[in-house]
């Protein structure tokens, strides 16, 4: 009894003490695949309520460091893709492949906050945030929210950008523990250069072999009062990509 008495003290003890730059890190390094294939449906909606759908296919290496998209449809979207290779070190790589003009378009450093295909999503959302580029902070660690109708204790996170090369000037993230040192960001507001709220995202994991895996993406831009859902249809995980497989020329084909 006493030695159970000292374990749940301890417990209780390291979970007080946890930081935000640890669970930033707990968040970031939970167990994922080598490499994700996927097939994808993304809708777009106005703010006149008018919605566009769009298909695509996504293959992804590393926690996405490396990714290539293809859209499928519609008719004159078919064909276009996007490549994007995350560098520790240096500027990350993203190109789009135009094939109505035949040629390739760098997406430079100062377009990161560009609309991804007509959506909500930027091409700085669609890339990892660098642990050490950040500062953060727990905020609220007594708070419940409720995720696929069941609660959670949540820890609220907030994220600051140690330099001035973002869209965004701070993110606060919604955490849950849904298994032992398995921590999930389930929503997201991201806040503009006037620090007021931009975009809302809800996000949604399903638990394929050992992977908690994100399903579907919701984004709301509140300023636009336009909105994307992007939702997994299709998935298969480990199927063994190369580094050498995410190059420009194979944009040109469909997968």
């Amino acid at each position: 009894m006493k030695n159970k008495l000292i374990y749940i003290i301890l417990s209780l003890t390291i979970v007080f003490c946890m930081d935000g730059y640890e669970l930033a890190n707990l968040i970031e390094n939970r167990l994922k695949p080598d490499d994700v294939k996927s097939t994808n449906s993304m809708k777009l909606t106005n703010k006149k309520g008018r919605v566009k759908n769009l298909k695509l296919i996504s293959k992804s290496k590393d926690d996405n460091k490396r990714q290539m998209i293809w859209f499928l449809s519609p008719a004159d979207d078919k064909g276009m893709a996007f490549l994007k290779i995350e560098y520790p070190d240096k500027d990350n790589l993203m190109k789009m492949w135009l094939p109505g003009f035949k040629k390739f378009r760098r997406i430079a450093s100062s377009k990161q906050s560009d609309s991804f295909m007509g959506s909500d999503l930027s091409f700085e959302d669609l890339t990892n945030r660098k642990i050490d580029d950040y500062s953060y902070k727990i905020i609220n660690e007594e708070e419940t929210c409720t995720y696929k109708e069941e609660d959670y204790k949540c820890y609220v996170l907030e994220s600051i950008p140690n330099e001035i090369n973002s869209e965004y000037t701070k993110h606060i993230t919604w955490v849950i523990k849904i298994e032992d040192n398995v921590y999930l960001a389930i929503k997201e507001h991201s806040f503009d250069k006037n620090n007021e709220l931009l975009k809302i995202k809800n996000i949604e994991f399903d638990k394929i072999e050992s992977f908690y895996i994100m399903n579907n993406l919701f984004v709301k831009n509140i300023k636009k009062t336009s909105s994307t859902l992007l939702t997994i249809d299709e998935i298969s995980l480990n199927s063994g990509f190369t580094n050498e497989m995410f190059k420009e020329t194979n944009l040109k084909r469909l997968p």
